[in-house]
């Protein structure tokens, strides 16, 4: 399939679990209402309540059980944005991305790689690694809609993961995120529109908005042409936005731009660990 209907929520998502997952269900119905092949959704879709709630096992948590019914229900790939998943033997979580096929399948799933660890020039230190687990896999997953590469939030600074992606055959590459407000108006489009640019994909960015327990999250979910065109943007609220997938466009791109095909993999060559 050459092209198909993407769609990409945004969401305000806070402590009430069990309102989140029935209505991110409800806005996959819609979606697919609307001709949707495809919905992505942004990261921590289902909780954020400073980790109070457990991690989920995957499958057979709530969360994952629910996006599985609304991909049968529908027929449609579901995205999973990324949640909290339980790993056995230790108090910390993995933040985990699912991919759905239409018949319910998990076709993928991807543990975030880099986690955010940092010192601020106020001394506040911020330890991601404190509590979450950091994946140790690149991963695509090829469909017959397309040959799709996953990151989460901070992955978008690593230029390196999403050439690595590329250079597998990913075609479109998600990165859902719950982007704080300072660092998102000055750096959330202005890396993801090179992410796109510089690979030759479509980047899908679905993203948290509105004020959190601890910050303010940025939204500005967007649909990225390989072109480096924003094609669908989010307004400052909950909403549905959608945009147009063309693999022909794509292929013409990167036939204007060969990026690819020129580097000098003779002079340099990039390690990864993973499959």
């Amino acid at each position: 399939m050459k092209k198909f209907k993407m769609a990409v929520l945004q969401l305000n998502t806070q402590e009430n679990k069990a309102e989140k997952l029935q209505q991110v269900s409800q806005m996959i119905d819609e979606a697919a209402e609307k001709g949707a092949q495809l919905v992505a959704l942004p990261e921590v879709f289902n909780v954020i309540d400073l980790h109070k709630t457990p991690p989920e096992e995957i499958p057979g948590g709530e969360s994952s059980q629910m996006l599985i019914e609304a991909a049968k229900r529908n027929n449609v790939y579901i995205h999973g944005g990324s949640f909290l998943e339980k790993v056995d033997g230790s108090e910390k979580k993995y933040n985990t991305s699912i991919f759905i096929s239409p018949n319910g399948e998990i076709l993928g799933r991807y543990e975030k790689l880099h986690l955010f660890d940092v010192d601020l020039p106020d001394g506040k230190r911020i330890r991601e690694s404190d509590r979450n687990m950091a994946g140790r896999a690149v991963v695509n997953c090829e469909t017959s809609l397309a040959n799709f590469g996953f990151a989460i939030c901070y992955d978008i600074r690593f230029p390196e993961l999403f050439r690595l992606l590329a250079l597998r055959g990913a075609e479109v590459i998600f990165t859902p995120a719950n982007f704080t407000m300072p660092t998102g108006k000055d750096h959330w489009e202005c890396i993801l529109r090179t992410r796109a640019i510089e690979n030759g994909v479509y980047i899908v960015a679905p993203a948290q908005i509105g004020v959190k327990a601890n910050f303010t999250a940025f939204g500005a979910s967007m649909i990225i042409d390989p072109w480096g065109t924003v094609i669908a943007r989010a307004p400052e609220r909950e909403c549905i936005i959608y945009g147009e997938i063309d693999l022909e466009y794509l292929e013409k791109v990167r036939y204007q731009i060969p990026s690819l095909r020129n580097r000098r993999a003779d002079i340099y060559n990039l390690e990864y660990i993973g499959e």
